[in-house]
């Protein structure tokens, strides 16, 4: 058996590595209120025109790229740079229907807010039998 003998410090660095390739998508904050749902997300240097919001039945899906800030040639590159570019979708599943009629978004600040009312669904029905 091959056992590696490692310092603490590579395992840090290590970890950092893999920290800064995984995927990283916006925080969010999803509120139920009793007729529709309140979904926010963090876009923090999102251009408005990015953000794509798509809904099915119990289902909203939000898109959006962070574009990298052009380097004019009279810029210096960066010394270091932990800016997220990049495209990433996230979506969230809601317990009831959607109803996609009375959906609405606004984003000022960095922060994405979406609205969507609840569908009504109907679970039972009573029919009258005629004669």
């Amino acid at each position: 058996m091959l056992t590696l003998h490692q310092s603490p410090f590579d395992l840090f660095e290590r970890l950092e590595q893999q920290m800064a390739t995984a995927e990283r998508v916006p925080n969010a904050e999803v509120v139920e209120a009793d007729e529709s749902y309140t979904v926010r997300l963090e876009l923090p240097g999102v251009e408005r025109d990015t953000i794509d919001i798509k809904a099915t039945d119990r289902t909203l899906v939000v898109s959006a790229e962070r574009q990298a800030a052009s380097d004019g040639e009279s810029e210096k590159p960066a010394l270091l740079s932990e800016f997220r570019t990049g495209t990433w979708s996230r979506s969230f599943r809601f317990p009831t229907g959607l109803n996609r009629d009375q959906l609405k978004a606004t984003y000022r600040d960095g922060i994405l807010e979406i609205s969507a009312g609840k569908a009504v669904s109907h679970t039972s029905v009573t029919v009258t039998v005629e004669s």
